[in-house]
């Protein structure tokens, strides 16, 4: 298990294109380091995702959560993992990101729920993708594209139960779940699903838990009473899912945790949940050299050399992803020492001091990881910028290439 946890082979690691997918390119030299590259380690994503079935109560299934390109991870690759761990459903945000991963072979039950007037209902539909509605004009454009695609469509209705964001407020869900089901006895759509999201379940024992814990059985009963009989129920999503077993009806719908990163230090580190991080992101040094004390570094000046010293230039930065929020702040291991951004992050590229400690162009610089070799984390990283672990992973940009490690 711990072995493809290490840089693996050039024959090993494959880089992935601009949609997340894995892509052949020769084996680098053994000489030649990429710039930066996130290593994702496909076997951890797996390990995950059956750490969180086996943290699943009552049956209930999981329902992992593959937006935003897998957090950052890569949807395609990361989508096939957590099938392949057990996964019974994957849900994105966008119906294009849906479509996305239905172009790439999946055939299982996938949810959407991010939607504005106007979109490709018609093809989400026709790739039998379950689409969520939350208002009456999602209704009305859903059987609309029904009728000219001649084919019903798999609905589910979401409730806002207190979150505030998306979803039918409580006093427009009787009239939305009577006209879904006046739309299923059509033959327009089968309701598959009614859920919502919990607004702070990241913190234990916040007030606002148990009125929307009441809040999602009362929007259950309304949709029983009108004639609905959905297949699954789901309201639990990374930090209820790992702390509050009262909420996992059918499905838990893990975000972030599938990833291995803890929703919030308040639920303990990833490990207190069986849970590891799957991303590592690495640099080669792109010079290292000494200069004197006094000598400024970066723009503005920020940071001023206390002494003589050695600098090292890791080649990323805030368009690669990098906080610029993370200046004079954020942690790399470098030559086996936690060293911090000294100055300011650049678009391509930030110096750490490295005092007196030698080094070479090429060297490796260890932004995060899991932990396990020294180097910091995500969750360190968003402790440096004052921010959470969620915005760190999924910022890395288009141009990291993915290194997909595998220990199959």
């Amino acid at each position: 298990m711990n072995a493809h946890h290490t840089p693996a082979p050039a024959v090993a690691a494959r880089p992935a294109g601009p949609g997340g997918s894995p892509v052949d390119a020769p084996a680098p030299s053994s000489r030649v380091l990429p710039r930066v590259r996130a290593e994702v380690d496909l076997a951890v994503i797996r390990d995950n995702v059956r750490a969180l079935r086996a943290t699943a109560r009552g049956g209930a299934g999981v329902m992992a959560v593959v937006k935003a390109d897998a957090y950052g991870h890569g949807a395609v690759p990361c989508a096939r993992a957590a099938r392949r761990a057990g996964a019974d459903w994957l849900a994105t945000a966008t119906p294009e990101e849906a479509l996305a991963v239905r172009a790439a072979g999946d055939t299982g039950p996938l949810l959407c729920w991010l939607w504005t007037p106007g979109g490709p209902w018609a093809e989400t539909i026709a790739a039998d993708i379950d689409v969520s509605v939350g208002g009456a004009w999602a209704l009305r454009e859903v059987t609309a594209a029904v009728r000219a695609l001649g084919r019903p469509a798999r609905v589910q209705l979401k409730a806002d139960t207190g979150l505030g964001r998306g979803g039918c407020a409580p006093a427009d869900w009787a009239d939305l779940v009577a006209a879904a089901r006046a739309a299923e006895a059509e033959g327009l759509l089968r309701v598959t699903g009614v859920w919502s999201h919990l607004a702070c379940a990241d913190e234990p024992g916040h007030p606002s838990i148990p009125p929307q814990l009441e809040a999602f059985r009362a929007a259950l009963e309304e949709a029983e009473r009108a004639g609905l009989r959905p297949e699954v129920r789901h309201l639990a999503n990374s930090p209820a899912a790992l702390s509050l077993p009262e909420t996992h009806y059918d499905l838990i719908r893990p975000g972030l945790a599938v990833y291995g990163l803890s929703p919030a230090p308040e639920l303990g580190l990833p490990r207190d949940h069986g849970l590891r991080p799957a991303m590592t992101l690495r640099a080669a040094l792109a010079g290292v050299k000494r200069v004197p004390g006094g000598h400024g570094v970066g723009y503005g000046h920020h940071y001023v050399t206390p002494g003589e010293t050695t600098l090292g230039l890791v080649p990323a930065g805030y368009a690669d992803g990098v906080p610029r929020h993370a200046s004079g702040t954020g942690p790399v291991l470098v030559a086996g020492k936690w060293r911090t951004i000294a100055g300011r992050v650049a678009m391509d590229q930030f110096v750490v001091d490295l005092g007196g400690d030698p080094a070479e162009p090429g060297d490796e610089a260890v932004l995060f990881g899991p932990g396990d070799h020294g180097e910091p984390t995500a969750e360190d990283w968003a402790r440096a910028c004052g921010t959470i672990g969620y915005e760190i992973v999924t910022r890395i940009g288009a141009r990291v290439p993915r290194v997909y490690l595998d220990a199959d």
